[in-house]
């Protein structure tokens, strides 16, 4: 469904806001929207660009807000329901990525995806991929970026998944701070529902722990797991205070 409009209503149900805080963007000009028959509607090929900009350009104040709202809609507060182990194995993990280039890495992290075994279209998913980091960077600063397609259609994956490396080299990749980056995520989310909510939870592990630095100096991949596993369980631990 990826040319599907949304109403008001549905924006907000989708992005997990107020219909008020919908209509607040679209006075500000701040969303994108036409109108259509006298009342706005929502592309959602437009909004799933839009959003995850958004979310990855959260401060953290915002950041926790939003992971927060998503955390409550879709997850209770236990670590039964911590994304980690539920959408990441260790063989979705490379530790050194021998990528030294913007374009090579999207190559190499589409390969690394398509080896779960979970992507049905691995084509698709590279263009996707390489027309998102086009619209703008995924690269975040403390030298991460967490790449996703620009449209997470259901019927390019068998399941949702997180697939996660680390490059041999640190390489420019767009990041707003200016510096290379050496961690690179790949969130595939079969189900538009969580898409944000995962966008937002790697983030939070990102930037609200140690988690960069300590995934630098892990030995391999099941070390790397573990620290995935254990910032994790901070950030739900946190939500629930």
């Amino acid at each position: 469904m990826p040319h599907r409009t949304f109403n008001v209503r549905e924006a907000a149900e989708y992005l997990h806001v107020t219909e008020g805080e919908v209509e607040e963007l679209v006075r500000a000009g701040e969303i994108p929207h036409e109108p259509m028959g006298g009342r706005v509607v929502f592309r959602r090929t437009d909004i799933d660009g839009w959003a995850s900009c958004r979310v990855l350009g959260l401060e953290c104040d915002g950041l926790e807000k939003f992971h927060r709202k998503t955390s409550a809609r879709y997850h209770d507060l236990s670590n039964r329901h911590a994304i980690v182990p539920e959408l990441m194995q260790i063989r979705f993990i490379e530790p050194a990525l021998a990528a030294r280039t913007r374009a090579s890495v999207i190559r190499e992290m589409a390969d690394l995806a398509s080896a779960t075994g979970l992507v049905l279209q691995p084509d698709d998913l590279r263009a996707s991929l390489e027309a998102r980091e086009r619209m703008a960077s995924t690269a975040l600063p403390g030298g991460v970026a967490i790449l996703h397609p620009e449209h997470h259609a259901p019927y390019m994956f068998d399941d949702s998944f997180i697939a996660l490396a680390r490059t041999v080299q640190a390489l420019p990749f767009g990041a707003p701070d200016g510096l290379t980056t050496d961690i690179f995520f790949l969130i595939a989310s079969q189900d538009d529902r969580i898409h944000l909510h995962l966008l937002a939870r790697i983030c939070a592990i990102c930037h609200r722990t140690d988690a960069l630095d300590r995934l630098r100096e892990a030995a391999d991949a099941p070390a790397m797991f573990d620290v995935l596993l254990d910032a994790e369980e901070e950030i739900l631990r946190g939500i629930a205070k």
